[in-house]
């Protein structure tokens, strides 16, 4: 299920939930129709409390989903601040060290926004988690420097640096904060028992609005949709917007 969540396309997660859920009503519908239930009254009811949890469920995810999109934004913006304040007062710095330690935040920005773009291999993911970590041991020796030398803004350079390193931390936790996968099982669930008593209940009356059926699967499943787009940050339809950065690295070039 983490693989559907993470590498299928939302689309295509929703379009074969759209599928299992027609079939699930048919099956009710069949169901109905060979048991021709007596207390129909007490059928309807069980189909509305199932459409009525399905409902509940698809608020209670696309709410969390949404709030993990919301921080994933929150952290780029956190992110270009940190590195942001950390430029301020790497030019602050004299002497030759202040133009090394602005040559690798540059590249540092530009690594970053290289690893936010989609349909990256699990291995080209690691070697750039690498090459993070290889940058900030470049400018922890800059900063080092800088700070042997002398340099009068020591403890503000200091702390910006620590923003930086810790604030990527923070951002890959966001990246890597998925909708749990019992959550989602949950969500299939409940739609297609939804779907399988509501077929039942009609298969019991002999009353088949497949129009209406047709039109409330494909709402349900758009909203399905909606949720894994927001759970998928780095492809699909809804992604996390790099401006920040991108304004960043365009401001350190003019520099």
């Amino acid at each position: 299920m983490s693989y559907i969540l993470t590498q299928v396309d939302a689309w295509a997660t929703a379009a074969a939930l759209l599928v299992a859920m027609l079939a699930a009503w048919a099956g009710g519908a069949w169901m109905g129709r060979r048991q021709k239930e007596a207390d129909g009254e007490a059928a309807g009811k069980g189909a509305e409390a199932s459409l009525a949890l399905l409902g509940l469920m698809l608020a209670f995810t696309f709410s969390m989903s949404l709030g993990k999109h919301d921080q994933r934004r929150i952290m780029v913006v956190t992110d270009s601040n940190a590195i942001g304040d950390f430029l301020t007062c790497v030019n602050l710095v004299k002497g030759p060290v202040s133009e090394k330690l602005e040559g690798v935040l540059r590249g540092y920005v530009e690594h970053r926004l290289a690893l936010a773009k989609p349909r990256l291999s699990n291995v080209e993911i690691q070697q750039a988690f690498d090459r993070i970590d290889q940058m900030h041991a470049a400018m922890q020796g800059l900063v080092r420097e800088a700070v042997d030398s002398g340099t009068p803004v020591t403890v503000p350079l200091i702390n910006t640096f620590n923003g930086v390193t810790s604030n990527t931390a923070a951002r890959l936790a966001a990246v890597r904060d998925r909708l749990p996968a019992s959550v989602v099982v949950v969500l299939f669930v409940a739609a297609l028992l939804s779907m399988v008593l509501l077929g039942r209940q009609q298969g019991a009356s002999d009353r088949y609005p497949v129009v209406g059926v047709v039109g409330f699967v494909a709402l349900v499943c758009m909203v399905v949709w909606v949720i894994l787009d927001l759970n998928q940050p780095q492809y699909g339809w809804i992604t996390v917007s790099q401006e920040p950065l991108e304004r960043l690295l365009a401001g350190m070039r003019k520099s």
